[in-house]
């Protein structure tokens, strides 16, 4: 189906895109799929092509064009070309947000010059064992020390936790206020008592490194509250529908590169004396997948669009992210299907496709969250 929200500087960044990600990354896929974690160089390189934090302001290094059209862009990009692990969406569709919007002029001169130029890798630490989608009931605090905070706690499944130089870290301020005592600190790597724990071993996305991060005696400067002392629960709450859409942004081209592949493999792959594809069973399903890719697609343009003339609402946010990252796992478990048992071959993208898609459905807030915050909008 024919796209119109495109202009022409958008496909102008697409190639910029479209070229990195095949020199600086398709080829190291293997690699870092085996390392458990992609390299810094690429980082560099993509702040270099001016694929970080373009929406921050001119004077630190960004184009101050916020416009997520470029966002979604980034994210078909990095499927198109096969390439895994870079944790962009982090850095761009949820960081940039916070560090735009909710920084001092002294934070944005410290920080947002080497984040755009990919020297400084983030990441946000909210979720810990005993609290994901329940960020009210988050144990790490910052206890008062007059020009510094101290901080004690430990956080889970955190993205870039390895290598991560920033980290905007949920804390509690005000232990006995519940989510009105939640603040944001920036904890910075080489800070004492800061330490990461093991590369949490998943079920895919082997090459992004996933982590845990501990806090023993944190000595964060006072300097380093990001946003206002105890708003930190209605700062990040006032950001999930970004971090949502950021999701789907991801759901249809993953979803789309799958079917991609099993288009084709379903044109070579003979059984029978024909091509797979001839089989009236696979036809349907392939035009059932394509449909849905279609409709999948239409919804998250919409979206995009309401997220740029700032219209998208929380609710439309969650009926998006549920929606698109179960039709995304519906068609990548259809096409793994499809290439029987070559599909359950690690060699085979597909496979990795279908390992790499699971956890949409759980991160950003589970399905069940989603439809739970779109009911209770609707009064029930």
């Amino acid at each position: 189906m024919r796209r119109n929200i495109f202009e022409q500087v958008h496909e102008d960044f697409r190639a910029t895109a479209r070229e990195y990600f095949e020199r600086e990354c398709a080829p190291y896929v293997e690699k870092w799929e085996r390392d458990g974690k992609v390299s810094r160089e690429a980082w560099r390189a993509a702040g270099e092509h001016g694929l970080i934090g373009w929406a921050l302001p001119e004077k630190y290094g960004g184009l101050g064009v916020t416009d997520y059209r470029f966002n979604q862009i980034m994210a078909e990009e990095f499927f198109a070309t096969g390439s895994v692990g870079l944790g962009f969406g982090v850095a761009n569709d949820i960081l940039v947000p916070y560090l735009n919007d909710l920084t001092t002029e002294e934070q944005k001169q410290r920080w947002l010059p080497k984040f755009i130029a990919g020297e400084h890798i983030g990441s946000i630490a909210m979720s810990e064992p005993a609290a994901g989608s329940d960020l009210a009931g988050i144990k790490t605090t910052a206890r008062d020390e007059g020009d510094h905070w101290v901080v004690n706690g430990q956080k889970t499944f955190i993205s870039n936790g390895l290598l991560s130089t920033l980290v905007l870290t949920a804390v509690k301020t005000d232990p006995a206020a519940g989510h009105r005592g939640i603040s944001l600190l920036m904890i910075e790597e080489g800070m004492p008592g800061f330490t990461r724990g093991r590369k949490l071993d998943k079920i895919g996305q082997h090459s992004a490194d996933t982590a845990e991060l501990f806090f023993d005696n944190v000595r964060v400067p006072k300097e380093n509250l990001v946003g206002e002392l105890n708003r930190g629960f209605y700062h990040l709450v006032s950001h999930l529908a970004t971090e949502r859409l950021g999701v789907a942004c991801y759901a249809v081209p993953a979803a789309r590169r799958a079917l991609e592949l099993t288009k084709a493999y379903a044109r070579e792959r003979t059984a029978f004396g024909q091509p797979i594809g001839k089989f009236q069973v696979n036809r349907h399903f392939i035009a059932e997948m394509q449909t849905k890719l279609d409709v999948a697609q239409t919804y998250l343009d919409q979206c995009v669009l309401s997220a740029n003339d700032g219209t998208l609402t929380d609710e439309d946010a969650a009926g998006l992210k549920w929606w698109t990252s179960e039709i995304q796992w519906e068609i990548v478990d259809r096409c793994l299907q499809m290439h029987g048992g070559y599909g359950y071959i690690n060699e085979y993208e597909v496979a990795r496709l279908w390992r790499d898609s699971r956890v949409q459905r759980l991160y950003a807030g589970t399905t069940e969250i989603m439809k739970d915050l779109m009911g209770r909008a609707m009064g029930y």
